[in-house]
């Protein structure tokens, strides 16, 4: 993959001499390592069923504004560069100024003949003429009109009134295509989207999942409040890929990224391994049977499987009050993250979910102005599963995107914009008692303005380094497919129902409080997820919904 940006020559009189973060081209702060062979992993080009595919991020600039956007920095539109001999382009690249040049779009080859074809003319879909802030240029959007059967991917970017050539992009035959949503919001003239003036955003296929074959192409879409552009996602017609990566070359890939986890210097719940939990005593519940826990085995071979969660049957601390507050405590040293690798975006991208569980989670505290207030037992509960997700490019073994799952939500973040801690591993902060993943240290608090629910996390002498304990438990891609413990499809509840009433605590706590302090904590109150209302415990892994689908 190509890793360069050339300039248009284009006006600068209405700029400002200021360095921008897109005038740099993020690089991992490491090369990458030769990948094992096998496969077509990182061979540079994705067969979609005759229709040939390959990454490229060597950019030419065509327009850039300097305002709206994310931190009023504007926005830079691309079109690729080196594109390969025998390849076309399908659409323009999109980013905001606000951060590194780190982007890619497909290009593609037809080996038939007819997957591919010009488009029979253009429509001016948006033009920057009229804008009254700092541009390079004027700028003109075009939307490819393509011929019957075959649909647009892109838009063509021009500084100039004249319609652009049709040898300049392609469309697609409607059978290697899906439906796209929009993704992430690039730009408009306010520094907020709005649904009343024009807004970019990034694309994404709408259907998403392990067995989905649409696949972004990278491009990226004008949207206002009388109309929404028509583009479309590419779809691999050749699903399963083997553009998978085997075992060894997950294992190099995790080795490569696997995340530097940073824990809060107050944190007393720390992860374990599963097997560590069950060897100490950890019990396995039936309803019915409440007075003769079971024991659990090792690698949890007694525990029920398939079924329902319908609180037939959960696990629990051990009841010696010793252990259980040992095992409450959790166990670094016998801690291990549990890595379930999914294809995504049609085979174009591979997920590597980092998994981590701890025994316990701890109780949650409230940010009341000035006053922190500890929320007593709201928000523990027994078993706690938290997860972060590498998404990588199955053209080159690059990673573009890190997940940071939170609570019963997430955020994705750019590669360029995350913490590195040696060579390519990435940093990951665990938030005090709760545990959500956070990309940099302070405090997330989740609530408005100076009310809500604290988040806490700071780099500190407790950390774990997540390449150096890790263990494949499920890799739908791989044949022979990974042998999954019995405790991944245990699909019941990894903790106890609840034995503090939410309400009651809330109502204790609020009794304490007066003044201001009131209204502030019903506020807080409100904020309160739905989890901790439910009285059953948290399930695991497999049961979430972004196990088979993408992360939201």
């Amino acid at each position: 993959m190509g890793n360069c940006l050339r300039s248009s020559s284009v006006s600068t009189s209405n700029r400002e001499a200021i360095s921008l973060p897109i005038d740099a081209i993020f690089k991992l702060p490491s090369p990458l390592p030769s990948w094992p062979s096998g496969g077509d992993f990182a061979s540079g080009e994705i067969d979609l069923g005759g229709l040939q595919v390959r990454q490229v991020s060597s950019f030419n600039k065509v327009w850039s504004t300097f305002e709206g956007g994310s931190d009023n920095l504007g926005a830079t539109v691309f079109e690729p560069s080196d594109v390969p001999d025998g390849f076309s382009m399908f659409g323009c690249y999109a980013q905001p100024n606000n951060q590194p040049l780190f982007g890619w779009v497909l290009v593609g080859k037809d080996d038939s003949g007819d997957i591919l074809k010009k488009p029979t003319d253009y429509t001016l879909v948006w033009t920057s003429e009229s804008l009254k802030i700092s541009q390079t240029d004027q700028a003109y959007f075009w939307l490819p009109t393509p011929p019957d059967g075959y649909v647009a991917v892109g838009l063509v970017i021009t500084t100039s009134s004249d319609k652009p050539s049709i040898d300049k992009i392609r469309c697609v035959r409607t059978d290697f295509s899906d439906d796209c949503e929009t993704d992430n919001w690039i730009w408009a003239q306010g520094t907020e989207r709005s649904d009343n003036e024009v807004n970019f955003y990034g694309l994404r296929p709408q259907n998403r999942g392990t067995q989905a074959q649409a696949l972004s192409v990278g491009t990226f879409i004008i949207q206002d409040d009388d109309s929404s552009l028509s583009l479309s996602c590419l779809k691999n017609n050749n699903f399963p890929s083997s553009s998978m990566p085997n075992l060894k070359q997950i294992e190099a890939l995790f080795e490569t990224y696997s995340p530097f986890v940073y824990f809060h210097p107050q944190e007393i719940y720390l992860p374990s391994s599963v097997n560590w939990y069950f060897n100490n005593g950890a019990l396995l519940y039936t309803k019915g049977e409440e007075s003769n826990p079971v024991p659990i085995e090792p690698n949890g071979s007694n525990l029920p499987q398939g079924g329902s969660s319908e609180g037939s049957y959960w696990l629990d601390l051990p009841v010696d009050e010793d252990s259980k507050e040992r095992v409450r405590k959790g166990d670094l040293a016998s801690s291990e993250v549990y890595l379930h690798v999914k294809p995504m975006f049609g085979s174009t991208f591979t997920d590597i979910a980092m998994w981590i569980f701890y025994p316990f989670n701890g109780h949650t505290t409230a940010k009341l102005g000035l006053f922190d207030i500890s929320l007593g037992h709201i928000g523990e509960h027994v078993g706690d599963w938290e997860h972060l997700t590498l998404r990588i490019s199955n053209f080159d073994g690059v990673l573009y995107k890190v997940y940071f799952g939170q609570h019963s939500a997430g955020t994705w973040i750019d590669t360029s914009m995350v913490e590195f801690h040696t060579g390519n591993k990435i940093v990951a902060y665990s938030a005090l008692n709760g545990h959500p993943f956070y990309p940099v240290p302070g405090l997330v608090l989740q609530g408005v303005g100076d009310i809500g629910l604290r988040n806490d996390t700071a780099k500190s002498d407790i950390f774990m380094d997540t390449g150096g304990g890790f263990s494949i438990v499920a890799a739908e891609n791989l044949v022979p497919a990974v042998v999954e413990q019995p405790w991944l499809n245990y699909d019941r509840e990894w903790g106890p129902i609840t034995a503090t009433k939410v309400g009651d605590e809330v109502n204790r706590l609020e009794n304490l409080l007066s003044g201001d302090l009131k209204p502030s904590f019903e506020r807080v109150v409100n904020l309160l997820p739905d989890e901790v209302y439910e009285e059953k415990g948290p399930l695991g892994p497999k049961m979430k919904s972004s196990w088979n689908g993408d992360e939201r």
